[in-house]
């Protein structure tokens, strides 16, 4: 004979909780799964019944059990935990708003990641999270460029070239 199940005992709040998790659509199935094992570990069934209902093994429900009475609902957190800190975040941020990278107008993805040293994906999660979005400026940009006056010029002799100036009929 195995040893005794850990009894459970849910408040309302973590009993509202639970039942939420299990029902969701949106939740991680991992999480829901858990969810449905606490609740009906708490209903008072045995592992293999629990095992039998959520369809998984009996070291899974014990372990569910045991983590509910030490530690009872933790928020849960799916994945690996995140490697940048806040200040590195906010110093990213800083850096995307008021520096300006070398030899260029505005950051890219890739220039950013090197200049602070992670993945360009991690970049990009910052940028998505706090709205960045580089491309779509509400404001002018001066060129860096020494011959951008020649350039203008050529390109308004060119347009002025190909669409000359309105003149009134009769005149």
């Amino acid at each position: 004979m195995g040893k005794a199940a850990v009894a459970i005992e849910l408040t309302a709040p973590e009993q509202r909780k639970l039942e939420s998790l299990a029902r969701a659509h949106h939740a991680v199935q991992a999480m829901a799964r858990q969810a449905r094992i606490v609740l009906a570990a708490a209903a008072g069934l045995e592992n293999k019944a629990i095992c039998a209902n959520v369809g998984t093994n009996p070291n899974t429900v014990s372990e569910w059990r045991r983590r509910l009475a030490t530690a009872r609902l933790d928020e849960p957190r799916p994945g690996t935990p995140r490697k940048l800190r806040d200040g590195e975040i906010a110093e990213t941020i800083r850096l995307t708003l008021e520096a300006v990278p070398p030899n260029s107008t505005q950051w890219s993805m890739r220039s950013m990641a090197k200049a602070v040293g992670c993945a360009s994906s991690t970049i990009h999660r910052i940028w998505r999270a706090f709205g960045l979005q580089l491309h779509r400026s509400e404001t002018f940009k001066v060129s860096t460029d020494p011959l951008v006056v020649e350039k203008v010029c050529d390109v308004v002799g060119l347009y002025q070239g190909l669409y000359p100036l309105h003149r009134p009929r009769g005149v």
